[in-house]
């Protein structure tokens, strides 16, 4: 207990060097353990299992010469939809909160959740993650490595008796530095962490740990497998002359990130509709995935290998079945937009940088093609094309142009293409716009996170009354309501704790800590009386102080003792936002 309070006690950046330190030490570890489990799992189910030689980029073993072949090929969409069953299952079964793409959930429980993760997902996620991945499912490593990392971080923050404020930095210093060590890219993994909780602003106070952690993570990482870039190295001198056809890519990247967005959202919202049991959902989806690889087989896994191909100008080795290859190329895209859209909105377990880092590539490929095709001797080859293709992309589908700039430079050992990349990213940020983003948790700015709401938001809040935010009246649970009824309205309303209730009258609340581990029980067993709550005439900044009070994303409403609902922090903000747009549209008349 004395050395939380001591390191609590410390100065910010003596205290994050060590907690960074710490959080760079276990993701280094965990993004090692993640690589292998994966490299696996391929081992099983598509190299002998399919008999399928993978390609690989040339920083993770891989050779320009390849010549594809797979044994059993049309097992293909039985091994990712099985991929898909075992990771349903393991996730559907343990931690529903663990499925989906993982960044979008630690962004989520930075803004929302005070930091917290619960300590099981770390390893829930490597291993349905590593399966999804292993079995061919169209996703990436980033975002599972960004949950664990993040995840690892909360615990971090725990372990050590650290603040909700500082809870939520671990968290974002785990994002950042699980990203940049699994891609072997500490600078612009540190910079992702700060940047990729917003749409249009920076988290400052996470820079600084994130450097510490990402460079510790990144030495142990590649220690272990190498310290080449994932893509090796691109040597070749810029050409002022291309900037116009990279303004072009950009424009186009930035109307195909709208393309991702909307079609991965659309297919997670046909998944949610539909009426069958969570657990076999990202089946089908591993099954439509496998189907279309029948077509397509680069779509398979991570795609890195295939991106080194297409960096490398080899389209001989692709896989067209007879396509001309103009088509293929303008096809390649929108075929994995639809497998990873299958692929991880179905409730399967991957990220979706790496599937964008392969579209943008082959956008850049489709591009560069065409151009060389028109003045060969301005654009000689490809390879800069296929390489902004990707940071342009990703950098408007994920609102972190700044970050994914360096990520890539760092995956190319490239400089000479920063002005093109510059230029090309900023154009594609701009025509994506802000509504539109992979992340969906993210918020604007720092000023519309709860995480922020003491510093920007209480002297509105005092002339906002409880009344006049929405009341949600069917979130609660009964006095004898079992306890795995409560968990599960508590992750349904992604919550971690509940107000109890009977006879309509307020009682107390109950916490998911309290119950996660328990077999069996009621709520009347666990829950904790007396609850502090507001009343209808209150001020919103009262209900606020009882959120901060209680740790919760919630505050009960009462009326005469009688227990009316709850108005949420999310709804609260809302309302705020309104409020601050119509005194802006009166200022401004």
């Amino acid at each position: 207990m004395k050395t939380n309070l001591k390191i609590s006690a410390l100065p910010y950046f003596e205290r994050w060097l060590l907690i960074g330190g710490l959080i760079g030490v276990v993701a280094g570890f965990g993004a090692t353990i993640f690589y292998f489990a994966i490299r696996f799992f391929e081992n099983i189910f598509l190299i002998h299992i399919i008999g399928m030689n993978i390609p690989r980029p040339l920083g993770e073993g891989g050779s320009l010469i390849y010549t594809f072949h797979a044994t059993h090929f049309y097992f293909i969409p039985l091994i990712v939809a099985l991929g898909g069953l075992i990771s349903g299952l393991i996730i559907y079964t343990t931690a529903p909160e663990a499925e989906g793409h993982g960044t979008d959930a630690a962004i989520r429980s930075f803004h929302y959740k005070q930091g917290k993760i619960r300590h099981r997902i770390p390893f829930i996620k490597t291993l349905a993650s590593a399966i999804t991945i292993g079995s061919g499912g169209s996703a990436g490593r980033e975002g599972p490595t960004a949950l664990i990392a993040a995840g690892i971080g909360s615990m971090i923050a725990d372990f050590l008796g650290l603040s909700p404020k500082d809870r939520r930095i671990a968290v974002a210093v785990g994002i950042g530095s699980g990203i940049g060590t699994i891609f072997k890219a500490p600078i612009g993994g540190a910079i992702l962490g700060a940047e990729i909780l917003y749409r249009r602003d920076f988290e400052s106070e996470v820079i600084f740990p994130s450097l510490v952690a990402s460079a510790i993570g990144y030495s142990i990482f590649a220690s272990i497998v190498g310290f080449e870039p994932i893509f090796g190295y691109y040597l070749e001198a810029f050409n002022p002359l291309r900037m116009p056809f990279y303004a072009l890519l950009g424009i186009i990247a930035g109307l195909m990130s709208i393309v991702y967005v909307r079609t991965f959202y659309g297919v997670r919202d046909i998944f949610k509709k539909w009426k069958v049991p969570n657990h076999i959902k990202p089946m089908v989806g591993g099954a439509v995935t496998g189907l279309i690889a029948l077509a397509f087989p680069e779509i398979l896994g991570t795609g890195y290998g295939w991106v080194q191909l297409l960096e490398s100008g080899q389209f001989n080795d692709l896989i067209t079945f007879g396509l001309p290859l103009i088509v293929f190329l303008i096809l390649l895209p929108f075929v994995k937009i639809i497998a990873t859209s299958f692929t991880v909105s179905s409730g399967g377990s991957g990220g979706v940088f790496a599937p964008g880092i392969f579209i943008g590539a082959s956008l850049g490929a489709l591009i560069g093609f065409l151009f060389h095709m028109i003045v060969p001797a301005i654009v000689t080859s490809v390879a800069p094309f296929v390489i902004i293709g990707m940071l342009s992309f990703f950098g408007s589908a994920g609102k972190a142009p700044l970050s994914v700039i360096i990520m890539v430079v760092e995956m190319t050992g490239s400089l000479q293409l920063l002005p093109g990349a510059m230029i090309a990213v900023t154009i594609a940020y701009i025509v994506s716009g802000t509504k539109y983003s992979i992340y969906e948790s993210q918020v604007m700015t720092r000023k519309d996170s709860p995480a922020n709401m003491g510093e920007y938001h209480t002297p509105l809040l005092l002339d906002i009354k409880v009344s006049d935010v929405p009341l949600i009246t069917n979130i609660y649970a009964d006095l004898y309501y079992s306890i795995h009824r409560a968990a599960e309205i508590m992750r349904e309303n992604s919550m971690l704790a509940l107000p109890v209730v009977h006879n309509d009258q307020l009682l107390g609340s109950i916490y998911m800590y309290d119950i996660e581990n328990k077999l069996y029980g009621y709520v009347n067993e666990y829950y904790r009386p007396g609850t502090s709550y507001v009343k209808l005439e209150n001020s919103a900044e009262s209900a606020w102080e009882i959120m901060m009070k209680n740790r919760t994303t919630w505050c009960a409403v009462t009326d005469n003792g009688k227990f009316l609902g709850i108005i949420t922090l999310k709804n609260l903000l809302q309302k705020y936002n309104e409020d601050i747009n119509q005194i802006t549209r009166i200022e401004n008349n």
